[in-house]
């Protein structure tokens, strides 16, 4: 088993932000149903079936999210305030909600964005998020939740082969996301991503920004790979 497995990645196509699964799942299920009806015919054993039409497939996985243990390795060399583990799951629901500025180009009314789901090289399924349930799990003194599991229903969107096993072509380069806490500098983000504090630039320019030094907790930074 790899010493660094494959991290599965959760992408929302409208917006080409991807979150990185903080742990892999321990399985998924897919499945799909085709509408068979059978018309009993006297006399038969067996009557005639019609092909009523195949529904969506539905990919269901269980997410981990755990703050815990990073919350304190970044306390001792930070100095960190303890991180609410929202922070992380809020953006795997917001995929779930309409966003303005996208819309169905048939109705003209908002929709939920697309997403895709990919674990592995080149091996993605296109979906909308049709069910989340989220349970918190451990708290601390104050109630902050810092652990909690996600069951998410994906259902498929596109008529095309289950986990396509082509390289999804809705965005120009990899990129994935890092939520902001409190006291984390770009310097010390880009040690963490990149193993080189001084690509706080490559950061920086990606996201536009003017003052590298005022990162504010909640705030969402693009991750690109290095040129």
């Amino acid at each position: 088993m790899p010493s660094n497995p494959t991290k599965a990645i959760i992408r929302n196509i409208a917006t080409k932000e991807e979150v990185e699964c903080q742990f892999n799942p321990n399985e998924y299920t897919l499945s799909k149903t085709n509408q068979w009806t059978n018309k009993p015919k006297k006399g038969a054993n067996v009557g005639k079936t019609d092909f009523g039409g195949g529904q969506p497939a539905e990919l269901k996985l269980q997410l981990f999210f755990d703050t815990t243990n990073h919350r304190n390795n970044v306390d001792q060399q930070n100095n960190l305030k303890h991180e609410d583990v929202r922070q992380y799951t809020n953006i795997i629901w917001d995929m779930m909600m309409v966003n303005s500025s996208t819309q169905n180009p048939k109705s003209k009314k908002g929709e939920p964005p697309q997403v895709q789901f990919q674990w592995g090289k080149g091996s993605f399924f296109t979906a909308v998020i049709k069910t989340i349930t989220q349970k918190f799990t451990m708290f601390l003194d104050d109630g902050t939740p810092v652990r909690a599991t996600l069951d998410v229903t994906f259902q498929q969107y596109k008529d095309e082969k289950i986990f396509d096993p082509q390289n999804p072509t809705s965005r120009s380069e990899a990129r994935k996301i890092w939520v902001v806490v409190e006291g984390q500098t770009l310097d010390w983000i880009a040690y963490q991503e990149y193993g080189d504090p001084a690509m706080w630039r490559h950061i920086a320019e990606t996201n536009d920004l003017d003052n590298p030094k005022s990162l504010r907790s909640g705030q969402i930074l693009n991750l690109t790979p290095l040129p």
